[in-house]
């Protein structure tokens, strides 16, 4: 159901709003976005869809009939209404009123009881909370099968940059799964449109026994050597490993020897596996 801008000036005023620069609105007014998210979701009936933001509802009435269940986070409540008279006429959408970066989890265990990897994520994410709802979604427990997000293009590079390209959110988004670019979104096909260009990034993501003690060990060393390494963007890595984590720099340069074959090697320039391997070089050293 796309809208034309008229029609989303319509019922902007009909329930009083605006688009909100704070939430990051900006209204889809073209459907081939919705149809490359809806592909690379691999949608099937069995599916319960988790969408953030549906706004006016153009992916979730587009995705509702195509799966068992569309679960939506809405923080606007002046919508309320107008979910009330869609919600009859799709009885498979449930949305939940609040903030969806505190209610994620809380909701996924207790409310929902979402079968292991029998659910996936949808969602044209607002801008100014990409970095911190793709971290709640790749946290998640049980993991979704697949997390399909449109976000600005400059962020969908950097979330799916290989090396000499590295950055702490790459190293993040693949150490949790496998991104990959599956479409291009020029501001046009926004209202209000956007300064920048978008893109749709599908994520299949990985480790699916998260809550195991001894992955949460794991990762969180792994992260805290990866915050380390990308402490100074213009430090090579053995200086910030050093510092940051108090090592002694000759075995810092050594363990990059081995690892990456180059003691000056930049952050910028490791892989995940790699990053791996220098955790592992180190073990328990690193907990110190």
């Amino acid at each position: 159901m796309i809208l034309s801008p008229a029609q989303i000036k319509e019922l902007c005023q009909r329930y009083g709003l605006s688009p909100s620069k704070s939430y990051g609105q900006h209204y889809l007014i073209s459907d081939n976005p919705i149809k490359k998210m809806i592909d690379a979701g691999e949608l099937t009936k069995d599916d319960t869809v988790i969408e953030i933001g549906p706004g006016f509802g153009v992916l979730t009435l587009a995705v509702a009939p195509l799966v068992k269940k569309v679960i939506a986070f809405e923080i606007e409540q002046k919508l309320r209404p107008y979910w009330e008279e869609k919600m009859k006429e799709y009885p498979n959408i449930d949305i939940v009123w609040g903030n969806v970066l505190t209610q994620f989890q809380k909701n996924l265990n207790s409310k929902f009881q979402i079968p292991d990897s029998r659910y996936k994520i949808l969602a044209n994410l607002p801008y100014h909370i990409t970095s911190d709802a793709l971290r709640v979604m790749l946290e998640l427990d049980p993991k979704p099968a697949k997390i399909v997000v449109m976000v600005q293009k400059e962020v969908a590079e950097r979330i799916c940059a290989k090396p000499p390209r590295m950055s702490l959110l790459s190293v993040a988004v693949q150490y949790y799964g496998e991104p990959r670019i599956v479409a291009r979104v020029p501001a046009g096909a926004f209202w209000p449109r956007p300064k920048v260009d978008s893109a749709v990034v599908a994520i299949t993501p990985q480790h699916p026994s998260t809550q195991a003690p001894e992955h949460l060990v794991e990762t969180e060393h792994f992260f805290r050597v990866v915050r380390a390494g990308f402490s100074q963007k213009r430090k090579q890595l053995w200086h910030n490993l050093s510092a940051g984590l108090q090592l002694d720099p000759i075995n810092v340069k050594a363990v990059l020897k081995e690892v990456a074959g180059n003691e000056k090697i930049r952050a910028e320039e490791l892989t995940v596996e790699q990053w791996k391997q220098v955790l592992r070089c180190w073990g328990a050293q690193v907990l110190k």
